[in-house]
Order: structure tokens, then sequence, then C-alpha cells
């Protein structure tokens, strides 16, 4: 097998070319982790190549997220699985280095191309003088909120500011006669968006910048960051709003209707809009102290694995064409609720002023991605912050001091 660099150098000198349209039919893989919007949506982009492409048949697979990687893994090197393969953009690395998949070929992803249409954040998809990998949607964040429990509490608009957040929350959150929360006023738990609303959006609103170095250094041990810890904790010991992990997931909280807000991605909205008796609408997230907007803006890519050649790495390119094209952008916005991976498709006023998509297509213009080393262990980070200081009483001071050191320990073994 060809090393990641080779592959780079190969497909920069044109070497990895298309080749002429299949003479014969050909199957390919195409594999993503099982949600159910996104899985409905691949359907229906399948079908159309299909029809365009009548001497290409893509076998679709999804497995349960907790497995996907493994699986991912222990095939391609095998020679089995998936010919196209969905993956985490904050995988990327992990995916370059166990040689799972090769770089998209110059001469139909001309990198300058993709440079001027789509948005800047899927530079970090480049190695070399070649892309390995592209989104057909991005994400960012917004804040979610239950209109029957706003009008029960007599709250007429959603939050626009961190301090509002906190008091709209009080007026949400519900206990029974023992104190016990029955209703949490707003979801937390850092193994759901909340890593990323703490890192790249709270970490900003109180004016730090969560890493330096092009995100090889941590740098949220500061006041900044001990500001975010402190609003963020706050609103469990503080204020009493919340219960970290409430319902196990905050998103089964909120669909459950035990919950009066909740910050999570675009990539939600197609779940919650299937659910039955549930009236909710989104807001951009609250602004900071100085009234500093920030946002998290992430996406799932698609890329062409290692196992894919011959005939199916033709067939393979052919499908990375169109699912990358903007009739698949608009597929996806309409069945997913993410976002097309393209400014000019993404930001128009017509998707800014939507009543549903327009928080997130907004947040999108203040957003920041951060590149990942290894994006697990990086979130194992601060949930293990989290808890320490909600299990095991320990100082927020310290909480962060530790999660930085550790989490500069997983940067520096990738880096160094």
């Amino acid at each position: 097998m060809r090393k990641p660099k080779q592959w780079i150098a190969a497909a920069a000198a044109g070497v990895l070319s298309v080749g002429m349209a299949t003479a014969e039919a050909v199957e390919i893989e195409y594999w993503q982790y099982f949600f159910e919007a996104r899985v409905t949506a691949m359907d229906t982009l399948i079908e159309n190549f299909e029809k365009a492409n009548p001497d290409i048949t893509v076998k679709m697979s999804h497995f349960p997220y907790a497995d996907y990687r493994t699986k991912v893994a222990a095939a391609i090197p095998a020679g089995e699985g998936p010919d196209v393969v969905q993956l985490f953009y904050g995988w990327l690395n992990d995916y370059v280095d166990a040689e799972l998949i090769q770089p998209l070929p110059n001469d139909v992803f001309d990198p300058g191309m993709i440079e001027a249409e789509f948005f800047p954040m899927v530079s970090a998809m480049k190695r070399g003088d070649s892309y390995m990998a592209l989104p057909t949607a991005v994400r960012s964040l917004a804040l979610f909120y239950n209109e029957r429990l706003f009008e029960e509490a007599g709250i007429e608009s959603p939050p626009a500011t961190l301090d509002e957040l906190v008091e709209t929350a009080k007026k949400l959150t519900k206990k029974d006669g023992a104190g016990n929360v029955t209703s949490v006023g707003i979801t937390t738990g850092m193994t759901g968006q909340d890593h990323h609303w703490f890192r790249e959006v709270l970490t900003r609103q109180f004016g730090g910048d969560p890493y330096k170095d092009g995100y090889k250094t941590v740098n949220y041990n500061d006041d900044a960051g001990k500001a975010a810890l402190a609003f963020y904790d706050g609103l469990r010991s503080e204020h009493g709003v919340t219960v970290n992990g409430f319902m196990d997931e905050a998103q089964a909280a909120f669909k459950a209707g035990r919950a009066g807000m909740h910050i999570d991605g675009s990539f939600r909205i197609g779940a919650l809009d299937k659910t039955r008796g549930l009236k909710w609408g989104v807001a951009e997230l609250p602004a900071g102290p100085t009234g500093i907007k920030s946002n998290y803006s992430s996406y799932w890519v698609n890329a062409i694995t290692s196992k894919a050649s011959d005939e199916k790495y033709d067939a393979a390119v052919k499908f990375m064409q169109y699912v990358t094209s903007d009739e698949a952008m608009q597929i996806w916005l309409d069945t997913v609720g993410e976002l097309p991976a393209k400014p000019s498709t993404a930001l128009t006023e017509a998707n800014k002023g939507h009543a549903v998509y327009g928080p997130f297509v907004r947040g999108l213009e203040y957003a920041n991605s951060t590149v990942f080393a290894n994006e697990s262990a990086q979130r194992q980070v601060l949930v293990d912050m989290v808890s320490r200081v909600e299990l095991e009483g320990q100082s927020l001071e310290e909480a962060l001091s530790d999660a930085a050191t550790a989490e500069q320990v997983i940067l520096d073994e990738y880096y160094q």
C-alpha cells in the first residue's frame, strides 16, 4: 500500500486520474454511521446518481455510531468494506495515518476551485497539494427552545445574551416537592455539543482564544477560560437550572418536553421535525457579556478509501462529484437540516431569513472550527473536567488546569 505522502504526490502530479466512463456495470460500497435523516438523504442521492449513471450501483451500509470507526478500521485494510466512506472532519488525521483513504484527484477536485467555492473551513481537509475529503454539508450550533414551555412561563422571546439565558432558564426549571429537578431550564453535558460550546463559544465570548499556534497549543487555561467554566458550571451549581446528563442524553430530554432550552447542531432538525407533539423554535446562540458573538462549525466529509481501485475508483470519483454538487447539498439541507458547504448556496437571503435554518446559517458567519488531533480524546478531557468538579469537588481552577495539561499531552503526542 502506498504511503499517504506518496498518494498526495501522485495526485498532485495527475497520476491518479479519472478513467473514461465505466464500460461495464460496477458496484461500489458507501458506508456511514446510522442517523435516520442522513440515511434518508443518502438514499435519495444514491437513487439520483444511479439514474444518471446506470452502469454504477451504490450499495449503502450503515452502523451504530459507537461501532462505526472500529468497523471501518477493520474492513478497509482487509480489502473489504467501503469504496467511499463518511467520516467526521476531526478524524481526518487518524484516517490518513492509518492509510484508510486516498487523496481526491486534482484534475477533478481542483484545490483552487475548492478554495474558491467552499467555506474556508474545508481547508482542514487538505494535505500537501491535494484534498483528502470534502463535505456535502456543514453545520453550526443554535439554541433550540420549547415554545409550549415558553408560553407556560410567560416568556415572549428566546434569550439574546448569556445573562438572559440564565434568567430564562430559571423560569423554565421545574422541581417536585422534594426539590428534585423534573424539567431543566437548559440541558448540559459535555458528551453532546457542550464541549464545542465551551471551547469555541464561551471561551471566546469571555475574551479568550481557546488555542494558539494553529490549534497546536491549548490556551483556555486563562482568565477567559476560568470565566467560561464558571458560567457553565454555575448553571448547575449556582442557579440550579440544569442537571448534567439529565435523562442520559440532552437531546432526549428536549424531545421529551423535559427541557426548556437545548444547544445543538443543525443536524438535529430532521429528528425534531418527526417528534410528535413537540413545538419548538430556534434562535442564534446568546451573545457574551460584551456582546461578542461566536459559534462552532463542524462537518462530516466523504472520502475515497484506499480499497478503491481501477473501475471502482473511477466510479467512486463520479459518486464523490455528485455528493458534493449543489443539487446534493440542497437535498441534504431539505432532508437533514445541515447547511450547504458552499457559501453561494448556503448564505442566500432566503436561507438567512428562514425561521429554522436562519439562526444556523447566520451563525456560520462568525463560527470557528476546532482542528482536532484526536476529537474523541479531546472531548473526553472536558467530560472528565466537569465530572471532577461535580463528583469529586475539585475546584474550577484546578479542574481547568488539569484539563489543559491533559489536552496538551494529546496535541504534543500528535504534532511532535
